[in-house]
């Protein structure tokens, strides 16, 4: 009879052997189990390139293939409730998402792949119009169910990368057109494989705020770069979570000649990020000169009504008394009208300047949040080699390069210890 515990316990289905010196002897089924138990915690979530081979479009829905190179070769599966955004063959060069699998009845391993995407410019086009024409015939692209950008929004929410050029430009320009506006960022990854899911997350989080709290339109996407870069917004998962929305949307993609598929689909297309902070706000200084202008146009056809009737009046009085009468009479009104035209404009003016004070109060708001102001305080801000910002120190190992960016000036550093 065993007499410890650890004698006692059957960790993995196995016996002990007659020679106490040799290992135990496990079961197909529970070495099989430690195989995949290290396998898919090790490999929960990894990206591999190849070729496809030996593709098969099961009638289950589920497709089934084998990702090769020049020497190795894996098992591919996707599961049909998964979205595909192209149409996946044998001959194939393309990039899979996914996490490793271990088939115990065969002993088997598989990729079980999350997301598919193309490899080459060419193939990427392909996919491009193949996506294109299937949205296209279910209506995603009509103009009849786009909406309107409302003219004065409160709240904008924005879809990006918050460390891009793009955030950077759209909030440099609602400071100066349109300070009144609150922004709402959600950062996201705009680049590579699974970054569609994050902006299509995103859109969905926006439209699952509380009414009070919900955006009044949002701009989703990035700034330029190649068509590989710009793909994240040509996927399938973007698309109808645009076309999905309740909240308005500006797609906002690359440079002017940079066309997605989210363009279309979106409510508006602006060329670049900073387009479309300057299309759905409003000047404020253009909105100041016109209320100075309605004001002083109001001013002037009130003392020229003044003036008119003063005339008249004047024309038809036949007598001393009736003129008395009727000076009395004009006067009390030309009183009452000038202190009407008194109150109005003081009214007018202490709206003006109230604008004003809360644009400037808005202002304030805005710089303070600005990092510049923060550096200018003798923060700094620390970026290792390959561009990422450093928040954890152990994000930054021993021997690693960076830089710091002070309020003014870079400075390489090397982490010593």
């Amino acid at each position: 009879m065993p007499n410890t515990q650890e004698e006692q316990t059957d960790l993995f289905s196995s016996r002990q052997t007659a020679d106490p010196g040799e290992p135990p002897v496990h079961s197909v089924s529970s070495l099989t189990k430690q195989i995949r138990d290290v396998l898919e915690s090790s490999f929960a979530e990894i990206t591999v390139e190849g070729e496809v081979s030996n593709f098969l479009h099961h009638r289950s829905g589920h497709r089934y293939w084998t990702l090769k190179d020049d020497q190795s070769q894996i098992s591919c599966v996707f599961w049909k409730t998964r979205q595909l955004s192209f149409e996946v063959d044998s001959g194939q060069h393309i990039i899979c998402r996914g996490r490793l699998t271990v088939y115990g009845p065969r002993g088997n391993y598989q990729l079980d792949v999350f997301q598919v995407r193309p490899v080459g410019i060419g193939a990427l086009q392909l996919a491009y119009e193949k996506l294109f024409k299937k949205l296209q015939a279910e209506g995603l692209f009509d103009e009849t169910r786009k909406r309107e950008i409302p003219k004065f929004p409160k709240r904008v929410g924005v879809v990006t990368s918050a460390t891009g050029a793009a955030i950077h430009d759209i909030l440099t320009v609602l400071r100066r057109r349109y300070s009144l506006v609150d922004v709402l960022l959600r950062p996201v990854s705009v680049q590579g494989i699974g970054s569609e899911l994050q902006v299509a997350q995103a859109i969905r989080d926006f439209n699952n705020l509380p009414e009070v709290d919900k955006p009044d339109v949002l701009i989703v996407g990035r700034g330029g770069g190649s068509l590989e870069d710009l793909w994240t917004f040509n996927e399938e998962a973007v698309a109808r979570a645009i076309y999905s929305s309740g909240i308005p949307i500006v797609s906002a993609v690359g440079h002017e000649v940079d066309v997605t598929i989210a363009d279309f689909v979106a409510d508006l297309r602006a060329p670049t990020p900073t387009a479309a902070a300057e299309l759905i706000t409003p000047d404020k200084n253009e909105l100041l000169r016109e209320v100075s202008g309605r004001f002083s146009t109001m001013k002037y056809y009130t003392t020229q009504k003044i003036s008119d009737l003063r005339k008249a009046l004047i024309s038809h009085s036949t007598g001393y008394g009736l003129q008395y009468v009727l000076k009395q009479a004009l006067e009390s009104k030309q009183d009452e009208l000038v202190r009407l035209s008194t109150l109005m404009k003081n009214r007018s003016e202490q709206n003006v300047e109230f604008s004003r004070l809360r644009i400037d109060r808005h202002l304030a708001s805005l710089r303070a949040l600005d990092p510049r102001g923060v550096l200018a305080r003798g923060y700094a801000i620390l970026q290792s080699a390959d561009g990422a910002v450093i928040t954890d120190g152990s994000n930054f190992p021993v021997s690693a390069e960076g830089t710091l960016h002070l309020h003014s000036g870079l400075i390489s550093v090397r982490r010593t210890k």
